[in-house]
């Protein structure tokens, strides 16, 4: 991802996959809007969107949960990385919380730096929560008009279905509003 939530990339004629790392101290969602918009322009698809959970950051800083909820709300796989120290039951009950929830995304254990099966991560089986990168499917009727509408042929309305992240207020605000993880995070080195 390029400064500015703009998505800067050009790929060489004949790759079949790539992968595009977004960063880490930003606005997941603002990203996620970016890529979409820049997705739109290519004839391309989503295959797997990979969440990596810092447990040691986010079990001293539970005000992240929050950005790191509304990552998981995109992702088809969520990865546990930096477990030592953060005790099982808080590991436990983090992942209960989607669980609980029904997010059909999958859960795994990052040891060692890698994955138990990279295969399973990577199966492009869309597993996420929304469906922004999904074709629309949904059709919108008006409230005035009834079934024997569409049936005589008349037409409705198509409607994207809006993200609960991507959504805004009047004024411009996300009706869910995340926090900043750059606030939490050690500043950057030039």
């Amino acid at each position: 991802m390029a400064p500015g939530n703009s998505v800067e990339a050009e790929f060489p004629s004949g790759v079949t996959h790539v992968f595009i790392v977004f960063d880490g101290r930003m606005n997941p969602v603002d990203q996620i809007e970016a890529f979409k918009s820049w997705l739109d322009d290519r004839t391309m698809e989503v295959a797997r969107i990979v969440c990596v959970v810092n447990c040691q950051l986010l079990e001293k800083n539970p005000k992240l949960f929050a950005w790191y909820e509304a990552c998981i709300h995109f992702s088809d796989v969520v990865l546990l990385n930096r477990r030592e120290g953060v005790p099982n039951k808080w590991i436990g009950d983090f992942k209960g919380k989607f669980e609980h929830k029904f997010y059909p995304c999958f859960f795994d254990f990052v040891r060692e730096g890698q994955v138990k099966n990279p295969a399973l991560v990577l199966a492009p089986v869309a597993r996420r929560m929304s469906h922004v990168f999904d074709e629309q499917e949904w059709i919108s009727v008006d409230e005035d008009e009834d079934e024997e509408d569409l049936e005589d042929g008349e037409e409705t309305e198509m409607k994207a279905e809006e993200d609960p992240y991507i959504e805004r207020r009047n004024g411009g605000r996300r009706v869910h509003e995340i926090p900043n993880i750059a606030d939490y995070l050690p500043k950057a080195q030039d």
